[in-house]
């Protein structure tokens, strides 16, 4: 096994951070990102990767600090966590969940807590995989999102996710509606270039809603901050494949049929 090593406000200039690693088009949101994790390093965000060219990485913080709409005093939260290609099967998923499980322990922390999708969903963590070492899904909402927790203190109080999340409706009801944040090194490019163009050639209204800040996530109307696209209201899609004009008219209409 590849030794897995910690990126830091000292390393992160020069090293890279697995998901964008040959996407050229993707450079500038590609240094947002890295920008959005030296920021987050200064509260205690952590992140570690294979020390290769590979797509092996976790990334988590204490859950009061992060970008997302839950309520999980005294728990990690673990944001996104990839093992792809050859490096699958080899036990770095579970030797990466290791390093925030024991840090969690050391820190007297009541558990680790994720947001996933009742079934797969895009940018999100394998659900079923983390039922396996030991999560417990202990929210779950109609639109298709689950908070799952693996507790080391049963008497804890159970994370929850935030109100502002409850109906999976957003407060524009005019054509399209698109949350994101600078978590993913995709979000920014896609959003602000390829879904513009995509909804201009269509004549559809587009709102474009940034978080600023960690304050502005926490209040979100979407458990999946990283991108969640809205129509007419209502929640549709966290695939950011949907701002690609040759995707966008197959997942809109695979949505609105459900």
């Amino acid at each position: 096994m590849e030794t897995i090593i910690q990126l830091n406000k000292e390393n992160i200039e020069k090293g890279h951070i697995c998901c964008a690693i040959s996407d050229k088009k993707c450079k500038e949101s590609y240094e947002l990102k890295k920008q959005w994790l030296a920021n987050e390093f200064e509260h205690g965000y952590k992140f570690y990767r294979l020390d290769a060219r590979a797509k092996v990485f976790i990334e988590y913080c204490d859950a009061e600090k992060a970008w997302v709409p839950i309520d999980a005093p005294n728990h990690l939260f673990i944001g996104c966590m990839w093992v792809a290609g050859k490096y699958k099967g080899n036990g770095y998923a579970k030797a990466l969940l290791k390093k925030a499980e024991d840090e969690a322990k050391e820190q007297g922390k009541d558990g680790l807590v994720t947001i996933v999708g009742t079934k797969k969903f895009h940018f999100m963590n394998d659900t079923k995989w983390l039922s396996r070492q030991g999560f417990e899904d202990v929210e779950r909402l109609p639109y298709g999102f689950s908070l799952l927790v693996k507790s080391f203190n049963k008497n804890a109080k159970q994370p929850t996710f935030k109100k502002s999340v409850a109906t999976g409706e957003c407060e524009n009801k005019d054509g399209l509606t698109v949350y994101f944040t600078n978590r993913c090194p995709f979000s920014e490019y896609h959003v602000t270039n390829s879904l513009v163009e995509v909804v201009k050639k269509r004549n559809i209204n587009l709102e474009v809603v940034k978080f600023e800040t960690k304050e502005e996530a926490q209040k979100s109307p979407t458990p999946a901050t990283i991108f969640s696209l809205f129509y007419n209201g209502k929640f549709i899609t966290t695939d950011i494949s949907v701002c690609m004009d040759s995707r966008f008219d197959k997942i809109i209409e695979k949505e609105m049929k459900k």
